[in-house]
Protein backbone atom coordinates (compact mmCIF):
# COMPACT_ATOMS: atom_id res chain seq x y z
CA UNK A 1 0.00 0.00 0.00
CA UNK A 2 1.30 3.45 -0.85
CA UNK A 3 -0.28 5.26 2.17
CA UNK A 4 -2.47 7.50 0.00
CA UNK A 5 -6.24 7.71 -0.20
CA UNK A 6 -8.48 10.35 -1.78
CA UNK A 7 -9.10 13.19 0.66
CA UNK A 8 -12.85 13.07 0.11
CA UNK A 9 -13.05 9.68 1.81
CA UNK A 10 -11.94 11.14 5.11
CA UNK A 11 -14.28 14.09 4.71
CA UNK A 12 -17.23 11.82 3.98
CA UNK A 13 -16.32 9.54 6.89
CA UNK A 14 -16.01 12.41 9.33
CA UNK A 15 -19.28 13.92 8.14
CA UNK A 16 -21.10 10.60 8.24
CA UNK A 17 -19.97 9.96 11.80
CA UNK A 18 -21.76 12.89 13.39
CA UNK A 19 -19.54 15.74 12.30
CA UNK A 20 -16.24 15.75 14.17
CA UNK A 21 -15.83 19.53 14.04
CA UNK A 22 -19.26 20.20 15.48
CA UNK A 23 -18.72 17.54 18.13
CA UNK A 24 -15.45 19.10 19.25
CA UNK A 25 -17.03 22.51 19.49
CA UNK A 26 -19.96 21.09 21.41
CA UNK A 27 -17.65 19.35 23.84
CA UNK A 28 -15.69 22.54 24.49
CA UNK A 29 -18.89 24.44 25.17
CA UNK A 30 -20.07 21.76 27.56
CA UNK A 31 -16.82 21.91 29.46
CA UNK A 32 -17.15 25.66 29.93
CA UNK A 33 -20.57 25.20 31.50
CA UNK A 34 -19.63 22.21 33.65
CA UNK A 35 -20.44 22.30 37.37
CA UNK A 36 -17.72 23.54 39.71
CA UNK A 37 -17.57 20.12 41.35
CA UNK A 38 -16.10 18.68 38.14
CA UNK A 39 -12.95 20.79 38.51
CA UNK A 40 -10.77 17.68 38.58
CA UNK A 41 -12.06 16.56 35.20
CA UNK A 42 -11.61 20.04 33.77
CA UNK A 43 -8.05 20.26 35.08
CA UNK A 44 -7.11 17.07 33.27
CA UNK A 45 -6.84 18.58 29.82
CA UNK A 46 -7.00 16.09 26.97
CA UNK A 47 -3.48 15.23 25.77
CA UNK A 48 -3.14 16.51 22.22
CA UNK A 49 0.16 14.89 21.17
CA UNK A 50 1.25 11.25 21.00
CA UNK A 51 3.94 11.84 23.65
CA UNK A 52 1.52 13.51 26.07
CA UNK A 53 -1.12 10.82 25.57
CA UNK A 54 1.47 8.09 26.08
CA UNK A 55 2.73 9.81 29.25
CA UNK A 56 -0.85 9.90 30.59
CA UNK A 57 -1.19 6.15 30.11
CA UNK A 58 2.22 5.44 31.65
CA UNK A 59 1.33 7.50 34.72
CA UNK A 60 -1.99 5.69 35.05
CA UNK A 61 -0.35 2.28 34.80
CA UNK A 62 2.20 3.26 37.44
CA UNK A 63 -0.68 4.07 39.78
CA UNK A 64 -2.28 0.72 38.97
CA UNK A 65 0.96 -1.11 39.82
CA UNK A 66 1.45 0.76 43.09
CA UNK A 67 -2.19 0.74 44.13
CA UNK A 68 -2.29 4.53 44.39
CA UNK A 69 -5.33 4.83 42.12
CA UNK A 70 -6.98 8.16 41.28
CA UNK A 71 -10.08 6.72 39.56
CA UNK A 72 -10.33 9.83 37.33
CA UNK A 73 -13.32 10.76 35.19
CA UNK A 74 -15.72 8.38 36.91
CA UNK A 75 -18.38 10.54 38.54
CA UNK A 76 -21.80 11.86 37.46
CA UNK A 77 -20.29 15.20 36.42
CA UNK A 78 -17.95 13.44 34.03
CA UNK A 79 -20.87 11.41 32.69
CA UNK A 80 -22.74 14.63 31.91
CA UNK A 81 -19.62 16.22 30.44
CA UNK A 82 -19.16 13.53 27.79
CA UNK A 83 -22.83 12.67 27.22
CA UNK A 84 -23.13 14.70 24.00
CA UNK A 85 -19.65 14.25 22.51
CA UNK A 86 -16.33 12.55 23.12
CA UNK A 87 -12.64 13.22 22.53
CA UNK A 88 -10.71 10.18 23.79
CA UNK A 89 -6.96 10.70 23.91
CA UNK A 90 -6.11 7.05 23.21
CA UNK A 91 -7.29 3.95 21.36
CA UNK A 92 -6.49 0.53 22.83
CA UNK A 93 -6.64 -2.77 20.96
CA UNK A 94 -6.41 -5.48 23.59
CA UNK A 95 -7.44 -9.06 24.21
CA UNK A 96 -10.89 -10.09 25.43
CA UNK A 97 -9.34 -11.52 28.59
CA UNK A 98 -11.34 -10.58 31.70
CA UNK A 99 -8.13 -9.78 33.59
CA UNK A 100 -7.01 -7.07 31.18
CA UNK A 101 -9.54 -4.17 31.22
CA UNK A 102 -7.66 -1.19 29.71
CA UNK A 103 -9.63 1.48 31.59
CA UNK A 104 -8.57 -0.06 34.91
CA UNK A 105 -4.95 -0.92 34.26
CA UNK A 106 -4.33 2.59 32.89
CA UNK A 107 -6.44 4.19 35.68
CA UNK A 108 -8.64 6.14 33.27
CA UNK A 109 -12.37 6.82 33.09
CA UNK A 110 -15.38 7.77 30.97
CA UNK A 111 -14.56 9.31 27.62
CA UNK A 112 -10.79 8.79 27.92
CA UNK A 113 -10.23 5.76 25.68
CA UNK A 114 -11.62 4.02 22.63
CA UNK A 115 -11.31 0.30 23.40
CA UNK A 116 -11.38 -2.59 20.93
CA UNK A 117 -11.03 -6.13 22.28
CA UNK A 118 -10.47 -9.28 20.23
CA UNK A 119 -9.06 -12.71 21.01
CA UNK A 120 -5.27 -12.38 20.90
CA UNK A 121 -5.43 -8.80 19.58
CA UNK A 122 -6.32 -10.18 16.16
CA UNK A 123 -6.86 -7.73 13.31
CA UNK A 124 -9.60 -8.05 10.71
CA UNK A 125 -11.15 -5.31 8.50
CA UNK A 126 -13.90 -4.39 10.96
CA UNK A 127 -11.39 -4.25 13.81
CA UNK A 128 -8.97 -2.17 11.77
CA UNK A 129 -11.81 0.20 10.90
CA UNK A 130 -12.65 0.51 14.58
CA UNK A 131 -9.03 1.39 15.37
CA UNK A 132 -9.04 3.97 12.55
CA UNK A 133 -12.14 5.66 13.96
CA UNK A 134 -10.44 7.66 16.71
CA UNK A 135 -7.45 9.02 14.78
CA UNK A 136 -9.49 9.72 11.65
CA UNK A 137 -12.54 11.38 13.21
CA UNK A 138 -11.50 12.63 16.65
CA UNK A 139 -7.81 13.35 16.19
CA UNK A 140 -6.95 10.69 18.78
CA UNK A 141 -3.13 10.87 18.91
CA UNK A 142 -2.31 7.41 20.29
CA UNK A 143 -3.06 3.77 19.48
CA UNK A 144 -1.82 0.98 21.73
CA UNK A 145 -1.86 -2.72 20.80
CA UNK A 146 -1.81 -4.51 24.15
CA UNK A 147 -0.94 -8.18 24.51
CA UNK A 148 -0.72 -9.92 27.87
CA UNK A 149 0.83 -12.71 29.88
CA UNK A 150 -0.73 -16.20 29.73
CA UNK A 151 -3.11 -15.35 26.90
CA UNK A 152 -5.67 -18.13 26.56
CA UNK A 153 -6.55 -17.26 22.98
CA UNK A 154 -2.91 -17.39 21.90
CA UNK A 155 -2.35 -20.65 23.78
CA UNK A 156 -5.37 -22.28 22.14
CA UNK A 157 -4.29 -21.06 18.71
CA UNK A 158 -0.72 -22.24 19.27
CA UNK A 159 -1.89 -25.73 20.23
CA UNK A 160 -4.34 -25.96 17.33
CA UNK A 161 -1.76 -24.85 14.77
CA UNK A 162 0.97 -27.05 16.22
CA UNK A 163 -1.20 -30.17 16.31
CA UNK A 164 -3.16 -29.46 13.12
CA UNK A 165 -6.43 -29.75 15.05
CA UNK A 166 -8.93 -26.98 14.20
CA UNK A 167 -10.65 -25.16 17.03
CA UNK A 168 -14.46 -25.44 17.20
CA UNK A 169 -16.77 -22.94 15.54
CA UNK A 170 -15.47 -19.51 14.73
CA UNK A 171 -12.61 -19.90 17.20
CA UNK A 172 -10.64 -21.32 14.29
CA UNK A 173 -10.74 -17.88 12.68
CA UNK A 174 -8.71 -16.57 15.63
CA UNK A 175 -6.17 -19.34 15.17
CA UNK A 176 -5.79 -18.56 11.48
CA UNK A 177 -5.42 -14.85 12.17
CA UNK A 178 -2.64 -15.67 14.64
CA UNK A 179 -0.78 -17.99 12.25
CA UNK A 180 1.92 -15.44 11.27
CA UNK A 181 2.73 -14.93 14.97
CA UNK A 182 2.78 -18.71 15.45
CA UNK A 183 5.25 -19.09 12.59
CA UNK A 184 7.50 -16.43 14.10
CA UNK A 185 7.41 -18.17 17.47
CA UNK A 186 8.32 -21.51 15.89
CA UNK A 187 11.29 -19.97 14.08
CA UNK A 188 12.50 -18.22 17.22
CA UNK A 189 12.12 -21.20 19.54
CA UNK A 190 12.62 -20.85 23.28
CA UNK A 191 11.18 -22.32 26.44
CA UNK A 192 7.82 -20.51 26.34
CA UNK A 193 6.51 -20.40 22.75
CA UNK A 194 3.09 -19.06 23.80
CA UNK A 195 4.63 -15.94 25.35
CA UNK A 196 6.89 -15.57 22.31
CA UNK A 197 3.84 -15.86 20.05
CA UNK A 198 1.93 -13.27 22.08
CA UNK A 199 4.74 -10.74 21.78
CA UNK A 200 5.11 -11.52 18.08
CA UNK A 201 1.40 -10.86 17.54
CA UNK A 202 1.64 -7.48 19.27
CA UNK A 203 4.55 -6.46 17.05
CA UNK A 204 2.87 -7.72 13.88
CA UNK A 205 -0.41 -5.93 14.70
CA UNK A 206 1.23 -2.64 15.67
CA UNK A 207 3.40 -2.71 12.56
CA UNK A 208 0.36 -3.40 10.38
CA UNK A 209 -1.52 -0.46 11.90
CA UNK A 210 1.49 1.83 11.67
CA UNK A 211 1.74 1.11 7.93
CA UNK A 212 -2.02 1.20 7.35
CA UNK A 213 -2.91 3.31 4.30
CA UNK A 214 -4.99 5.77 6.34
CA UNK A 215 -2.98 5.83 9.56
CA UNK A 216 0.51 5.92 8.06
CA UNK A 217 0.24 9.58 6.93
CA UNK A 218 -0.75 10.59 10.47
CA UNK A 219 2.19 8.65 11.89
CA UNK A 220 4.55 10.19 9.36
CA UNK A 221 3.64 13.76 10.29
CA UNK A 222 3.82 13.04 14.01
CA UNK A 223 0.11 13.37 14.75
CA UNK A 224 -0.24 9.71 15.73
CA UNK A 225 1.85 7.05 17.43
CA UNK A 226 1.10 3.32 17.35
CA UNK A 227 2.63 1.54 20.33
CA UNK A 228 3.01 -2.19 20.87
CA UNK A 229 2.86 -3.19 24.55
CA UNK A 230 2.67 -6.22 26.84
CA UNK A 231 0.82 -6.51 30.16
CA UNK A 232 2.03 -8.65 33.05
CA UNK A 233 -0.79 -10.32 34.97
CA UNK A 234 1.62 -10.93 37.85
CA UNK A 235 2.82 -7.35 38.38
CA UNK A 236 0.20 -5.21 36.62
CA UNK A 237 2.95 -3.46 34.68
CA UNK A 238 2.71 -2.56 30.99
CA UNK A 239 5.94 -3.08 29.07
CA UNK A 240 6.51 -1.21 25.82
CA UNK A 241 7.62 -3.44 22.94
CA UNK A 242 7.79 -0.91 20.09
CA UNK A 243 6.68 2.46 18.81
CA UNK A 244 6.86 4.59 21.98
CA UNK A 245 6.71 8.30 21.02
CA UNK A 246 9.65 10.46 22.04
Amino acid sequence: MDGKRPLDRRAVLAGGLAGATVAVAGCSATRTAAPASSATALARARPSTPAAAFARLVEGNQRWVSGDLHHPDRDPNRRQLVAQSQEPFGSILSCIDSRVPPELLFDTGLGDLYVMRTGGQTLEPVVTGSVEYGPMTSGTPLVVVLGHQRCGAVKAAYTALRDGTPLPGNLQAIALALKPAYEQAVRKGGTDPVETMTRAQVTLASTALRSNADLAPLVKKGALAVVGAYYSLDTGKVEVLDGAPS
